[in-house]
């Protein structure tokens, strides 16, 4: 367990408990797991009598596995792996990047995806405004700035990697596509872990909820995902009703949706502050601590905050390990 240190006006007091909280933690993942953490040739215990598959970060010497990198050993079915902490993002096809743009070019755009190195979302690879599946003409072209700007927030899967490093994107689903009315956060990309789901829709609040494997991380207003065929009549509609009180209408964000993305984005920040990994269940729990401990959405980001959900986590492992 390798927590990092953080710099907040503590009090004496609330450092002691601070202290406390994070030596309870670091107790609680070396009792669950001993060898959680390893550094380069430490031997990773595995059972040599089951079947299992070495993966990244492994090498066997000898007969015994060794760790070839630092950091937190994961054990997914067969495969053995080692997490490296603190990492840059390593991508994978498939994976789910938030990212901004940051160029617009020839029958392309260029987003920066805290990486190395820049994606690129070709306009062949985007799925059109009205949802029409057809190809892309010089007039398509021409508007590409219709459908993506600089500074966009854009949501999009990692189509491919180039022998340069480079990632192709693509956009070919109403669920990617531009992010608006919300926030963008970024977070260490090891404290995301991947998995099945990405997406999520906190119904109660009305939020959506987008973690992308790339560390950017956002929070925005619920937006319906509609069927094209549906967009299609939609917009037929829509040349038929004067938009100017409804354009108006649609654009206003109400103020407690505001202030549940600035909630749930401190929520983030405190996390990450603290080195935790950030999932939607961590998300949540941290959300509705600082509802239950009637805290301000200003002082989510203060020392005492960051000591009470560093102390819920110690108390959320415990109970855990008892089960």
């Amino acid at each position: 367990m390798m927590m990092r240190k953080i710099q907040l006006p503590f009090t004496q007091t609330q450092k002691v408990r601070y202290e406390r909280a994070i030596e309870r933690l670091q107790s609680l993942s070396s009792t669950v797991n001993s060898d959680a953490s390893v550094i380069v040739t430490d031997t990773i215990p595995v059972n040599h009598e089951d079947a299992f598959l070495k993966g990244h970060g492994t090498s066997e010497v000898d007969g015994e596995l060794l760790a070839t990198v630092c950091g937190v050993v994961e054990r997914v079915d067969k495969l053995v792996y080692v997490r490296t902490l603190r990492a840059r993002y390593k991508p994978e096809v498939g994976d789910i990047v938030v990212g901004r743009v940051i160029e617009v070019a020839q029958k392309r755009w260029r987003v920066e995806l805290n990486f190395t190195q820049d994606g690129v979302l070709m306009l062949s690879s985007m799925n059109m405004p009205d949802g029409s599946q057809r190809r892309r003409t010089s007039v398509d072209e021409l508007n590409m700035r219709n459908i993506f700007v600089e500074h966009d927030v854009v949501c999009a899967e990692v189509r491919s990697i180039q022998h340069d490093g480079s990632l192709q994107l693509h956009a070919r689903s109403q669920k990617y596509g531009k992010l608006e009315k919300g926030q963008l956060l970024k977070v260490d990309p090891y404290l995301v872990k991947r998995s099945k789901h990405h997406f999520h829709y906190i119904e109660s609040l009305g939020i959506d909820l987008i973690i992308g494997c790339n560390g950017f991380i956002w929070v925005g207003e619920h937006v319906e995902v509609r069927d094209p065929v549906m967009m299609i009549d939609d917009q037929k509609d829509a040349e038929m009703i004067s938009s100017s009180s409804s354009t108006k209408e649609q654009s206003h964000t109400p103020l407690e949706t505001r202030q549940n993305i600035c909630r749930i984005g401190n929520a983030i920040r405190v996390l990450s502050n603290l080195g935790f990994t950030v999932t939607v269940e961590v998300i949540t729990e941290t959300l509705n601590l600082s509802n239950s401990k009637n805290i301000d959405i200003h002082n989510m980001l203060g020392s005492e905050f960051h000591v009470v959900v560093a102390e819920n986590e110690a108390e959320r492992r415990r109970e855990k390990r008892k089960k």
